[in-house]
């Protein structure tokens, strides 16, 4: 067997956050209470180095890179993904800085935790074996399990550590256990020599890898939060501090959104009829589910959890468009990214209105919201027009998207049927901006000032401002979507 030296060179993003999140523990050790603002900067400049790095790679790419023994790829979806990933991550930390340290959240292991978990999901952009997948994926999960109960005096994060880290495992199991049935079938597990394969399976090949993907859809769909797996998402969302459920809720969705494009559409092709008719049904039974069940919520963390569900559902509807067209990844390649930037600055919010003694997540919270502050009200407003699909935010666009992926391809049918749940969806969001503008104040939100950091304020301003920006100009993030999977 000949040994081919790794291009190191190509893994150079993974190499220095490896090597950063090493520092930056060795750091936090001897500092003093007073000096811990600096385990958050070194992790920000971690963000932003790799993010500049990742983006000359993406400026200087000519084709894809496959190295370490087949392990790893470079191409246009792992650089976008893991630009993405930094970007939402990098907001993740801002919004989080005040609130763990009014609440004496062990600030330095959130951030290392947050860099290990950034980390995984580097490896899950560029996996391009299952052997990676799966150790991206273990990587990327195990750190968001303890950021959870990093809440030590709180119970409802203890429980819902407990439960995430159970589904989780069980989870983690099934997709184990896939990705051996398929080791077994084919005798390799490089995306590639599989997918070259199962060009000429035969039929015992097939009834083995039909089989294997039961297992491997049910370990991505938990990832994702799409039903029948959805059962952790609601009590993890509400029971996590809110700057968990933000960071958990955005980046981590990217990166299954890349590892789903690897093993469904690069690794199993050939399948590809089996699949569609399985996520018709996942997206179907999430979009009605989630939509459904957060009219009836009355904690706004446990709503946007319901969200989240049906909008992975939503996603889910560009892989069923995709086999057809290649519009449809596209198109789910665009509503990922806009919807983890949205819903990053709507659990940012819910952080910004807590205080130290009490969360403010209840919609009660958020009568008047604009009597106390304006802007920060409008921001939350265009969150929530994005997320309904009201124009001219990027939701719109996201949906529209998907629509027409839809029609294209023939399923017109069940593009009626995401919009009918489209405007189901609406009502709960709209419901939110009627209280922040149309109800009057409560009477202990009257008594709560609401006092915004300034790099916090600027950076909701941006979050909030992308959400109306790309609606109006959403050419250039639709165009290095569709590059990015063809």
């Amino acid at each position: 067997m000949n040994f081919t030296m790794p291009l190191f060179s190509v893994a150079i993003p993974e190499i220095f956050v490896l090597s950063m999140v090493g520092i930056i523990l060795l750091t936090d050790v001897f500092l003093q209470e007073r000096h811990r603002v600096a385990t958050y900067i070194l992790a920000q400049v971690t963000l932003i180095v790799a993010f500049s790095v990742t983006l000359f790679q993406y400026r200087d790419y000519s084709s894809p890179i496959i190295t370490f023994s087949g392990n790893y790829i470079l191409d246009k979806l792992a650089l976008l993904t893991k630009l993405v990933i930094f970007v939402v991550s990098f907001f993740a930390f801002i919004y989080a800085y005040d609130y763990i340290k009014d609440r004496k959240i062990a600030r330095g292991e959130y951030y290392i935790l947050g860099l290990f978990a950034v980390l995984g999901m580097q490896v899950m952009a560029s996996a391009h074996s299952f052997l990676t997948i799966y150790l991206g994926l273990e990587l990327s999960t195990l750190p968001l399990y303890a950021m959870v109960a990093m809440q030590k005096n709180s119970r409802a994060a203890t429980e819902a550590a407990m439960k995430y880290f159970v589904m989780g495992a069980l989870a983690s199991g099934l997709l184990l256990y896939g990705i051996s049935l398929v080791y077994g079938a084919t005798g390799a597990i490089d995306i590639q020599t599989i997918a070259a394969l199962l060009t000429n399976a035969t039929q015992s090949q097939l009834l083995v890898l039909a089989l294997a993907l039961v297992f491997i859809l049910a370990g991505i769909l938990f990832k994702f939060g799409a039903v029948p797996f959805h059962m952790w998402v609601p009590d993890v969302y509400q029971g996590a501090p809110t700057s968990v459920t933000l960071f958990i809720t955005s980046a981590p969705k990217v990166a299954a959104f890349a590892i789903t494009m690897r093993i469904l559409v690069e690794a199993l092709p050939v399948l590809s009829v089996n699949w569609q008719h399985v996520l018709i049904a996942v997206a179907i039974l999430s979009m009605f589910a989630g939509n459904v069940l957060a009219i009836a919520q009355t904690n706004i963390k446990r709503m946007l959890a319901y969200s989240s569900i049906a909008h992975i559902g939503y996603t889910l509807l560009g892989f069923i468009a995709g086999p057809a067209s290649a519009q449809g990844y596209s198109a789910a390649m665009f509503y990922i990214t806009t919807y983890v930037i949205v819903a990053a600055g709507a659990f940012a919010i819910i952080a910004m209105l807590s205080t130290k003694e009490v969360e403010l997540d209840r919609l009660d919270d958020y009568r008047g919201l604009n009597a106390r502050n304006p802007w920060l009200a409008f921001m939350m407003l265009l969150l929530m027009f994005s997320m309904a699909g009201v124009p001219p935010t990027v939701g719109f666009f996201a949906k529209l998207g998907l629509l027409e992926a839809l029609v294209a391809t023939h399923y017109v049918w069940l593009a009626a049927l995401a919009l009918v749940f489209a405007i189901i969806g609406a009502y709960y969001y709209l419901r939110v901006v009627m209280y922040m503008y149309f109800e009057e104040p409560a009477s202990t939100n009257e008594q709560t000032a609401i006092a915004i950091s300034p790099s916090v304020k600027v950076a909701i301003s941006v979050n909030g401002i992308a959400a109306l920006a790309l609606g109006l100009f959403p050419s250039g993030l639709i165009d290095m979507c569709r590059i990015s999977v063809v």
